[in-house]
């Protein structure tokens, strides 16, 4: 039969999983030497290993395949024929709130708090039972659109039926694995987490001002600080060249041509690059460990180790320390991180004002949790 084909094909999925790399990079190769799997197979597979790492820790006692049958009924509802060949009495109360079926799932072992194993570790402003239960929710697809592409962007997505909702005037939420690539013109939108837009509401640069975007990544922190403020200067930097060079279509595509790149190591002393530099604003995306992330990422909730929490801590200290000298008096210092981890949140912030002098002017859990996005936190300080 279907479904236990299915289960044959996760469980070789999950038996040839190395466990060191994200789901992203393993499925296509995986898909790559299995072509004779259709696209309602891979689509399946896909979901179920997806599914499997959405519970974390929990049921661990369960063996492998009781324990996708546990994940499967938290994660879906509504037809699922794969459950209801496996787990009839399960699927026979699929319709409940995910509430409910957490008390119902109390009797094979079941425990919330089991499913990601570092709540003592959770920044205070965040809704630890809330949080656990998103885990069992698939994550939105959130795009910007670039300045007056609305129009273009909202009649192409209407010409192909695709469901969407309007979140602000530039914010559009799509079913996650849309594949935009097909349907919009890359100069239109760009793929930005709902939390991730809404840093900007911290940044108010002004007019002439010069902003350094120091972790840059993919660009997204520059592209919404140019978009609030086009008469901006820009320097952007990261530790890899390779996504520096990235950047330039990137934003040239939106409308950004005003910028410098450097390749920089903020862990190092950056006079050489930097000493004659006075920045009005900096931006700094610290790596950190990406727990916010991990409704996006299951796996990361098993492969994650705690010992790596204070390292992260140290990593985002020696970085602020080094970027901070940079800043004109009275200018801010934006600190951003996609953790729920108190120890690179509230605790950072407390470094910067008490060993750094700066001031704190306000910080905030953007709680993605509860909208189907990422969680973020952001600290705006002046120096």
């Amino acid at each position: 039969m279907r479904a236990e084909h299915q289960l044959k094909t996760f469980l070789r999925l999950l038996k040839e999983y190395p466990q060191d790399t994200p789901l992203t990079r393993f499925l296509p190769g995986f898909f790559k030497q299995n072509k004779q799997m259709g696209s309602t197979d891979r689509r399946v597979a896909s979901r179920l290993i997806y599914n499997y790492f959405r519970l974390g820790k929990a049921c661990t006692h369960l063996p492998a395949d009781q324990r996708l049958f546990v994940a499967e009924y938290l994660c879906y509802s509504g037809a699922n024929p794969f459950l209801q060949h496996f787990r009839p009495d399960l699927y026979d109360t699929g319709d409940l709130s995910l509430t409910e079926k957490i008390g119902m799932l109390t009797e094979e072992g079941f425990a919330l708090d089991e499913v990601f194993p570092f709540t003592a570790h959770l920044s205070e402003e965040i809704d630890k039972g809330a949080f656990l239960s998103s885990f069992f929710i698939q994550p939105d697809l959130f795009i910007r659109m670039h300045p007056g592409k609305d129009n273009v962007v909202q009649s192409k997505l209407a010409d192909t039926a695709i469901a969407y909702r309007k979140i602000d005037h530039d914010t559009l939420s799509l079913p996650n694995g849309t594949r935009l690539h097909e349907i919009l013109p890359e100069a239109s939108y760009q793929v930005q987490d709902l939390s991730s837009q809404r840093t900007i509401s911290y940044f108010r640069p002004q007019p002439g001002d010069y902003w350094w975007d120091a972790c840059a990544a993919s660009g997204g922190k520059s592209l919404l600080l140019f978009h609030q403020q086009p008469d901006i200067k820009l320097l952007v930097s990261d530790v890899r060249e390779s996504i520096l060079n990235n950047l330039d279509t990137r934003f040239h595509q939106a409308g950004l041509h005003r910028f410098q790149k450097k390749v920089l190591d903020l862990t190092k002393n950056t006079d050489p690059d930097l000493h004659h530099y006075e920045f009005d604003g900096i931006i700094l995306d610290a790596p950190c460990s990406g727990s916010g992330t991990w409704g996006r990422t299951p796996e990361m909730i098993s492969q994650f180790q705690e010992r790596k929490i204070p390292q992260f801590q140290y990593l985002q200290r020696t970085i602020a320390s080094n970027v901070v000298k940079y800043l004109k008096p009275g200018k801010p210092l934006i600190y951003i991180t996609c953790s729920v981890f108190k120890e690179e949140n509230e605790d950072v912030v407390r470094y910067l004002v008490s060993e750094l002098g700066l001031n704190l002017e306000e910080q905030k859990i953007l709680s993605g949790y509860t909208e189907k996005a990422d969680t973020m936190f952001i600290a705006r300080l002046t120096r």
